[in-house]
């Protein structure tokens, strides 16, 4: 029978048989069918399957509730680190710094509220701290423009790089105390802008802008840079860009729009600026000239399609056609080959070489145009490859530049086949009207059925495309204004073998002499509304039959206006001024034009101000070596040319952005990274929704393309890092040389020191407390110990790193002087070492200590500042004691001068000290000890009585339980060692405190693994034509990784035979 307990709940029952029941039990279970014996083993399993269910369940749903605490610990931390800045403070009121600080580094909340401060205070003017600039050695002030970004534009990561090195080097010698002037400003991009507009009129209104005319078009332009235009500016003030923003210029201003009519009038009247009816490069698309510089050569290895704007197909290049031309009254026929059978239209001569034997009896007679069924000349001209095609050649000198140059020598008449927007003209009798690439495949059916088609062959080659539009360029005879350009090249190569200009790095001093003496006459014409309209005026004398065509440049005076231009023209044509009538030029100048007069315009050249005389010529000019011949040649060749003086003393060219692989930045890679959400973070669904909204063709693969790149490298989005590590990180790579592989990764690394700063600066406060006072130099010295000193004197030599490297705009030398000093020298080693006694405001080390690292902080924010400035700023103003500086931005730069603690022996010394922790440390993780006795073991006096000095500093850095320092005694047993120098060694007990059979069971299996790997490279190299079949590159990572296995397995042998010795 059953029992109950003393509680009543059935719950309770005693289910254990009475004492002599069970036989009674066991008899019950014999009486049990089979059947019943089945069904309850079946139902005794399912019982311990559900319980082994329910168990795994707990055991899930334990972890699951682990993993939402982990997952909300990290949402928390997250939440911390997007603190923002809440204290209602007014536009360019001081930030209020009396708040606590956020627990962890924020860039959102470090950022806030200081730049408006910093504008307001003016901070950034040259003028700032100064009654007059009127006395100011010229050697004292430092001068630099930004390079004007359009005004259509947003910043890119090019942008980012520029502002960051200008910025950077601006700061510095405006802590310097030097007066310091960064001018801002925009350029109006004309065919950007242009363009910009023209898509907005037809999107609002459904409009082009010749329904509303030039007028009403440019009023629109206005409208829209007034309402757009800014943003450029916002973004540049983001990134803490410290210009002087009284000083903003636009291009088109009336300062500057005065400033290009009068270089134009001017440059017009000496002869240097002229008029003339030749070949220019043109873009259909764009229905504008373009200059040499403004044409990308792309090359072909030969058959090629590609795709060209305003077709729906793609076009085929890169092939040589040949077609017979047949002889006039003969039954001969004599085949040349083109790349570009369309333009046989054209055709009005077939030229071979003087001395090229097969053609002899043919030059002089004509050949008869299939087309035009008119007789063209067969001329001798040295300019004929005899080994090219079939050594004759079509001419069409009114599109092919050497065509051009032989039409011209020969006097052939120039017939314009192909018009302004890509279509073929009257010229081309059955084909006019059709686009010019569409052309191209029926005259050659055309040909085919005349039976004069020769064949085709692939042909490697280079095709002009406009760096605009993406067009290919049409060579077209125009009326346009050109600059001759031969004096000003000669002179501005001239500044450079004369050391009036420096081009830094020097590398780029061969492709500028090159580019300067094989410079051509610079068309300045561009077919556009928005821009600076040229200020030239044809002029017609009324009643007069010898007044000239619009060709003809004497015909065309420049003015300022068109009451001068009248005056010009009655005087040049000795008539009444009322007999005259005048045309201004429809045109617009080249962007570039005004963009070379920047330097000058700026300080309202060509009138003498006091800006012009103070800052021309500027100190540095510096931007991407990209845009050499747009931008800096042009500078120097109209600077020297008008002002009589180069317009900077140097030019720093600073390296390419690209993208983490190596690759140009592109669309259509998905590849482009906007600094805005380097500084910000943006998730991987809003960059992708925004390649979607672009301009990417969505009924291609280039979409899918760009997305999938984007996926791959940004497959959790790009995390928020902030100003400051954006900055710092473009500033640490070499941008003197190669160009620059970004990897956001390591933006967001800088991120995570911004955070080691602000906690070690966090960390100094506490230990400051609210009634610290600084100790004077000199009893630091005499009483602080041999780790202050040393911590001094690396902050004396960063300081002279940094300058140095600042001075030699080598800013790489600079990052890295600071990183080293915040994060190995001051907070691996001199916070730790000072931990311990560091609160102990009884002990003289302590206060020692404490005034040392206020030095460092102080010294080290006011280092970092130029790179740094929002992060520098929030903790700079709490330092305590700090009333003389309103801004570390205007603080002094430290120099060694302020800072002349610099001592190489004592670095020395503390070099070796840091060394024997370092190889502690590493035995300690090598043989998985955390607590070890550790031995010292010195062969000289000198470093036994030096590493004595040092014996506390020691043990904190290696979290030894003890560490003895010894000299000349062997070496304990039992101890694994390691060498540090001839002078000394380091041992960690072993014996006694690690499970010696275990690790070497470890090794052993380890040794056998990489054993294995090692055989299997090695036999990877041993392959027959290893060295002719494996690319350079792979090869060179497989001896990598072959030497690194063996250094493995060597590092391994000796942890061996050591554990056995320890063993025995």
């Amino acid at each position: 029978m059953f029992t109950m307990s003393s509680g009543s709940s059935k719950d309770n029952v005693n289910t254990e048989p009475a004492a002599g029941d069970t036989g009674a039990v066991a008899g019950a279970n014999e009486a049990k069918s089979a059947a019943q014996l089945k069904k309850e083993a079946k139902q005794k399993a399912k019982e311990e399957k559900m319980k082994k269910f329910n168990e795994k369940k707990q055991k899930q749903d334990a972890m699951k509730e682990s993993s939402e605490g982990k997952e909300k610990k990290k949402k928390e931390k997250k939440d911390v680190a997007v603190t923002t800045y809440d204290v209602k403070t007014p536009s360019g009121e001081k930030k209020d710094t009396t708040c606590q600080l956020p627990d962890a580094y924020s860039p959102v909340y470090v950022e806030a509220a200081w730049y408006e401060w910093w504008e307001k205070m003016g901070f950034f003017k040259p003028e700032y701290g100064r009654d007059s600039l009127e006395n100011v050695d010229p050697n004292d002030i430092f001068m630099i423009c930004i390079p004007p970004p359009n005004v259509t534009g947003s910043l890119h990561l090019g942008h980012a790089l520029t502002n960051a090195i200008e910025d950077a080097l601006t700061r510095w010698n405006r802590m310097k105390g030097k007066v310091a002037l960064w001018n801002p400003g925009c350029d109006h991009a004309g065919i950007a802008t242009q363009v910009v507009v023209e898509k907005r009129l037809w999107r609002e209104k459904r409009l082009t802008r010749h329904d509303i005319g030039r007028e009403k078009f440019l009023e629109e332009a206005w409208k829209w840079k007034n309402e757009k235009g800014g943003r450029i500016y916002d973004q540049l003030r983001k990134i803490g860009s410290s210009c002087d923003w009284d000083r903003e210029c636009f291009t088109m201003d009336p300062k500057l729009s005065r400033a290009v009519s009068e270089a134009f009038v001017r440059m017009h009247a000496d002869g240097t600026i002229y008029r003339s009816n030749r070949l220019i490069n043109w873009s259909c698309t764009l229905k504008s000239a373009i200059s040499d510089i403004e044409v990308e050569k792309r090359e072909l290895p030969g058959r090629t399609l590609l795709f060209v704007p305003g077709y729906e197909e793609k076009i085929e290049f890169g092939v040589l056609i040949e077609f017979a031309y047949k002889v006039e009254n003969s039954d001969e026929e004599i085949v040349v080959a083109t790349t570009r059978i369309e333009t046989m239209l054209g055709d009005t001569a077939v030229a071979v070489h003087p001395e090229d034997q097969r053609y002899k009896q043919l030059q002089g007679k004509n050949v008869i145009h299939p087309f035009r069924n008119e007789p063209i000349p067969i001329i001798a001209d040295d300019f004929v490859d005899m080994n090219f095609g079939t050594g004759a050649v079509k001419i069409t000198p009114a599109h092919d530049p050497n065509d051009y140059d032989c039409g011209k020598r020969n006097n052939l008449p120039f017939l314009q086949m192909i018009d302004d927007e890509g279509y073929i003209t009257d010229v081309g009798k059955q084909f006019k009207g059709m686009k010019r690439f569409l052309a191209r495949t029926a005259v050659l059916e055309a040909l085919k059925e005349k039976n004069l088609y020769r064949g085709t062959k692939d042909n490697p080659m280079l095709i002009p495309i406009c760096s605009r539009s993406k067009d290919i360029v049409e060579p077209l005879v125009k009326s346009q204004w050109f600059v001759d350009c031969t004096e000003m090249a000669a002179a501005a190569v001239q500044a450079v073998e004369d050391g009036d200009l420096e081009i830094i790095p020097d590398m780029h001093i061969k492709t500028w002499n090159q580019w300067l003496k094989n410079s051509r006459d610079w068309c300045l014409s561009r077919q556009l509304w928005w821009g600076h309209r040229i200020p030239a005026y044809f002029v017609t004398i009324d009643n007069d039959d010898a007044s000239g065509k619009n060709t003809d440049a004497e015909y065309w005076v420049s003015a300022h206006s068109e009451e001068e231009a009248k005056h010009k023209a009655a005087k040049r044509f000795d008539v009444q001024a009322s007999n005259i009538t005048l045309t201004q030029d429809e045109d617009v100048l080249d962007t570039w034009f005004s963009s070379g007069l920047f330097p000058f315009a700026v300080h309202g050249w060509p009138e003498k101000t006091p800006d012009l005389s103070h800052y021309y010529p500027y100190t540095l000019l510096e931007t991407g070596y990209d845009i050499l011949f747009f931008w800096v040649a042009r500078m120097v060749m109209l600077g020297q040319r008008l002002t009589g003086q180069v317009p900077f003393k140097q030019v720093y060219l600073h390296s390419m952005v690209r993208d983490a692989h190596g690759r140009k930045m592109s669309k259509s890679l998905g590849n482009v990274i906007d600094p805005i959400d380097v500084i910000e973070g943006i998730s991987l669904n809003a960059l992708q929704d925004r390649l979607r909204s672009g301009n990417l063709k969505h009924d291609d693969t280039e979409l899918s393309v760009a997305l999938k790149g984007q996926r791959a490298d940004f497959p959790n989005g790009i995390p928020e890092c902030g100003t400051d590590a954006l900055r710092f990180a473009l500033c640490t790579y070499k941008a003197q040389g190669d160009d620059i592989n970004l990897n956001v990764q390591q933006v967001l690394e800088y991120r995570h020191f911004c955070n080691k700063i602000w906690n070690a600066v966090k960390f100094s406060f506490m230990v400051f407390g609210d009634d610290f006072k600084h100790m004077k130099m000199e009893d630091i010295m005499q009483n602080g110990r041999a780790i202050d000193r040393w911590i001094l004197s690396k902050l004396s030599h960063t300081a002279e790193i940094c300058n140095s490297g600042f001075h030699g705009y080598n800013l790489t030398v600079v990052t890295t002087a600071l990183h080293h000093f915040w994060l190995q020298c001051l907070c691996d080693v001199y916070l730790e070492t000072i931990k311990p006694f560091i609160n102990d405001d009884k002990s003289t080390a302590a206060k020692v200590s404490r005034s040392v690292l206020f030095t460092c902080i102080d010294a080290g924010l006011r280092l970092l500042s130029p790179f740094m400035p929002y992060l520098t700023e929030e903790l700079y103003q709490r330092l305590p004691g700090l009333t003389d500086v309103s801004s570390i931005c205007v603080s002094r730069y430290p120099t060694i001068t302020e800072l002349p603690y610099k001592d190489v022996p004592l670095e020395e010394d503390t070099d070796l000290m840091l060394g024997v922790a370092r190889s502690i440390r590493s035995l300690k993780v090598q043989y998985e000890v955390k607590q070890v006795n550790a031995f010292v073991v010195c062969r000289t006096d000198d470093t036994h009585s030096m590493l004595r000095n040092y014996q506390e500093d020691l043990q904190t850095l290696t979290k030894a339980a003890s560490l003895d320092v010894l000299f000349d005694v062997a070496t304990p047993s039992g101890c694994a060692v390691s060498t540090v120098s001839p002078s000394c060694d380091v041992a960690v007990q072993l014996k006694g405190v690690v499970d010696i059979t275990n690790i070497t069971k470890k090794l052993q299996m380890k040794e056998i693994k990489l054993n294995s790997q090692l055989d299997k490279l090695i036999k990877a190299t041993e392959i027959k034509h290893y060295n002719e079949k494996v690319p350079d590159e792979i090869r060179q990572q497989n001896s990598e990784k072959v030497q690194k296995l063996v250094l493995e397995l060597e590092n391994i042998k000796r942890m061996l035979e050591t554990l056995l010795n320890t063993k025995s």
